[in-house]
Parts: C-alpha cells; structure tokens; sequence
C-alpha cells in the first residue's frame, strides 16, 4: 500500500469523501479537503479517467497536472459501467458519506440513488450550467463576457485568460459547501444535496464585483483598458533594458510616492491648476489615466530595471516585475515560502511543492504525493468494506476492480 495520508490531523481530520470526477473543479476541492484532513479516496475507471494524461507531462509522458491535482488522496480503480464495480463504488460512499463528483445524468451516481444506502449523505455534483447542459471553464468564460474587456483598447478579438478561474473558484466553492455541510451534520445529523454549477461561479463573481450591476443600474458598458486598473490608477511600464513593471497605486500616500518618485508633483499640480483635476480623487485619476500614464512612463524608461526595483523599494507602492514562471520556480522568495516543502512524487520527479496557502496553527498543512492509479484498491476494499483477500482477488479476477 502507499501512503498518502498526511501525518498531521487537520481540521477535518476524520471525514472520509469519496471523489469520482476528473479535470479541475472537483478534483481541486478533493485535493483541498485532504489538505484539510480529509480521507479523500479517488475513484476511477480502469486505465484512468479522461485526465490522467492531460499535459502537462514529463519526458516519460506522466501527467504532471494530474498528479498536481491529486495530491493526498487514495486511489482506487473500479469498472464503472460493470455492476460489480458499481456495487463496490456504492457500498464505499455509503460508507464514506461524502461523494464529490461531476459525472452528471449517472441515475446510478444521483443524489436519490445514492441517500437509500445513507440517509445523511452529503451529496455534490458540479455541472456546467445550472439547467444541467454541458459547459466548461473556457465556455463559461466565453458567455459571460470577461473576453471581451480584456487586453488592449485596440484589440478587436476576445482574449481568454490563461488561468482556468471559474474551475477554480468553484472547486474552491465545492471545498467551502462540503465543510459547511458536515458541520450541519455533525450538529443536527442531516445530510446535504449540493449543486453547484460553473457557470453559476462565474456570474455570481461577475455580479459580486460589480460587471453585471454596472450594466444593469448605469446601462454602461465595461471598455478594454489594457493593463491599466479599473477605478484605480494603476499601470504597466518597461524599463530602459526592456523588463516591465506593473505599478499600481490604491491610496493617496501611494499616488503621491509615485508622483516623486518620477518627479512629477510640481508637473501634476501645473495640470490639476489648469485642466481643473483633482488628482486627490481616485475616479479622475482613473480617467485621466493615459494624460498620468504618459508622464510617468518617461522616467521607467530612463533606468534599468535593477535601478527600478531599488527605488520602488524605498516607496509605500505595490508593485512588482513581471516574471516568467520559469523566474518565479528558481526564486528565492519560493524556497523561502514555507507553504512550499520538497516533494518525491513517483513518476514525476522531485520538486518544491505547494501546500494548503491557508497556515493552520502556525503551519500550512504540506503537499503529499499523488498515489499511483489503483494503488489503494486492495486497501480501501479491505479496510472499508471489511473484504477479504479472496473477495478482492475474485473481483480483480472478473475486472470488476484494478489494483496497481
């Protein structure tokens, strides 16, 4: 067997969830509740489900991604289209009591299915669209319209983000609904039925910071502005040998650091005195971002980047270089993170990985290697369902299960 549980309890430490889905929502909120304490046991078809080799991947064509985002979890390997692996994935959530999936439509997966086996079953699914059509991170992001307000004013294409946000958010949601429910579990005994779609994640972010309301109360319509900030003043600059910075400046104190910084306060007042500016107010800063942007870029441009960060330094301003992510995985500020520990992940390699951002008691609960596929099978069989060795054996023997 190979040990994947974390050695610390957590939080959690004692809920047992069982997680048959792939790709990143609910993978992500599985692998965030281990890192919380729980038992997560992933399920799978034999041979792997639809991600176990997504890219991307090592020389060897393992799954970075997939072990990335099955990190303390146990891995067992059923037929899920047969009636014996069914029947085995069935006896295990009503033994866990906590299913995670996205497998939408699975009669044999739903909630009213599944509750007969566990009257307080806590119950998840993650669709696409909240009607329970298809969807995916990169169609949600396409229909609620964040592709068409970014990059530049001149662009006339929509840009996607590279980032999958709506993935993570709602795994993230997934991970906070099931902790919500087990605590109404533990209080009152009642199990949960939670549905949560992708596309519902997206708009109510778009709704919460304000994209839809704007639309909605002032009948305006939200303008590509590049890498300024929306409301702020805040930009992006390059320097003299061609590394850029974003700058941005939230308060009063920030704005004024910048204005010296660059020499520019007696140009700005001469401005604010003639063109009637308040550059004390925010919104006008934001709307005479380009007159500000113009300004201040001359003085990013005079001087090389090692001169830029030493003087951004000594200011009260946020900012930062733009880094590569090559950059930022040889950087000291990442060995130096002790949410980061080194990792052996069979089949991968060794590599600082990330544990849970959130430091619990002083400490972030470490990363711990993603199992191998079906490495837990005989294990969790034994250990959950009480199966003795011959029972296993005749089920491995009829491929109704898989062991590595």
């Amino acid at each position: 067997m190979q040990t994947t549980a974390a050695n610390t309890p957590g939080p959690l430490a004692g809920v047992r969830v069982i997680e048959i889905a792939s790709f990143v929502a609910v993978p992500l909120a599985g692998m965030t509740l281990a890192q919380l304490g729980c038992d997560v046991v992933r399920i799978d078809p034999i041979g792997g489900a639809a991600d176990y080799r997504r890219w991307p991947v090592t020389d060897d064509g393992n799954s970075i991604y997939w072990t990335g985002l099955n990190k303390g979890k146990r891995s067992v390997v059923a037929d899920l289209r047969a009636p014996e692996g069914r029947d085995v994935v069935r006896r295990l959530i009503a033994d866990a009591g906590v299913l995670l999936t996205n497998m939408a439509g699975r009669q044999w997966l739903s909630y009213d299915s599944l509750v007969a086996d566990r009257p307080d079953l806590i119950h998840l699914e993650v669709l696409g669209r909240a009607d329970g059509t298809t969807a995916v991170d990169y169609t949600v992001n396409a229909g609620v319209g964040f592709p068409l307000v970014t990059g530049p004013d001149d662009y006339g294409a929509p840009i996607n983000h590279v980032l999958p946000a709506w993935d993570i958010a709602c795994g993230l949601h997934a991970a906070l609904a099931v902790s919500a429910a087990v605590r109404r579990r533990d209080a009152g005994g009642q199990g949960s039925r939670i549905r949560l779609a992708l596309e519902d994640v997206a708009l109510g972010t778009a709704s919460a910071l304000g994209f839809l309301t704007e639309v909605m109360v002032n009948g305006a319509r939200r303008e590509r502005i590049g890498n300024a900030v929306y409301g702020q003043y805040g930009q992006s600059f390059t320097s003299a040998d061609g590394v850029w910075f974003m700058v941005v400046t939230l308060t009063d104190r920030h704005f004024r650091d910048l204005s010296e910084l660059t020499d520019s306060a007696k140009v700005l007042a001469a401005l604010a005195q003639a063109r009637n500016i308040d550059f004390s107010d925010e919104g006008q800063r934001y709307r005479h971002r380009e007159l500000l942007s113009g300004l201040f870029s001359g003085w990013f441009a005079e001087r090389s980047a090692a001169q830029i960060e030493a003087a951004l330094a000594g200011t009260s301003l946020l900012w930062d270089r733009y880094r590569s992510f090559a950059e930022v995985a040889a950087d000291e500020r990442l060995r130096d993170n002790p949410m980061f520990r080194p990792l052996s992940q069979p089949r991968v390699g060794e590599y600082l990985a990330a544990g849970l951002p959130a430091s619990i008691d002083g400490a972030h609960p470490p990363a711990v290697a993603a199992p191998a596929l079906g490495a837990d099978t005989e294990h969790v069989l034994a250990d959950r369902l009480g199966m003795s060795a011959g029972d296993i054996a005749m089920l491995r023997q009829s491929g109704a299960v898989a062991t590595q």
